[in-house]
């Protein structure tokens, strides 16, 4: 059979009463979002508040370790990029991290915002933990994988980009 319905697969009871499996299912990335949110914002303001990290030089400071990752990084011309203004660059991850985080927990412009954690953890995997071994021991690579369920799926429930959705169907914008 060619075009038919697959009896294999389980789709929702067509008179609407949904049962838990699809609840589950339409529901599943909300605690990915949640984390990834959660954790993101996390880092962002614990780097802006830590006074030794946004510092050129010194212990627990954004310089020492790019000096330190430099040897042992994958794109090692991407580490001396930020060697030219370490507290800049500093800058620049911590702001990163808060906005997608913010993005990822509100769902507004979830995927641009999963974009931006997926590149940022990117890298990060490249550069700071890319010496771990085995390399499974490094957790920028797991928030990587993290991240692109929601690059493709976006935050189709709970999230700014839902009500918008919604918003924009009830006035007829995609008709």
């Amino acid at each position: 059979m060619t075009h038919g319905m697959r009896a294999d697969t389980y789709s929702p009871h067509p008179d609407g009463d949904r049962g838990w499996r699809d609840t589950a299912t339409r529901y599943a990335l909300v605690p990915l979002r949640i984390f990834l949110g959660v954790t993101f914002v996390y880092a962002g303001l614990d780097k802006l508040t830590d006074s030794a990290f946004m510092k050129d030089a010194g212990a627990g400071s954004i310089g020492d370790m790019m000096r330190g990752v430099r040897d042992s990084s994958a794109l090692p011309a991407l580490v001396d990029m930020a060697l030219e203004s370490p507290v800049g660059f500093g800058y620049a991850i911590a702001l990163g991290e808060l906005a997608v985080g913010i993005g990822t927990l509100l769902g507004l412009l979830t995927r641009l915002a999963a974009l931006g954690g997926a590149l940022i953890s990117l890298s990060l995997w490249l550069t700071v933990s890319w010496a771990a071994d085995p390399y499974y021991y490094g957790n920028d690579l797991p928030y990587l994988m993290g991240w692109i369920p929601l690059v493709l799926a976006g935050a189709p429930l709970l999230s700014v980009d839902a009500a918008l959705r919604a918003r924009r169907r009830r006035t007829g914008a995609y008709r």
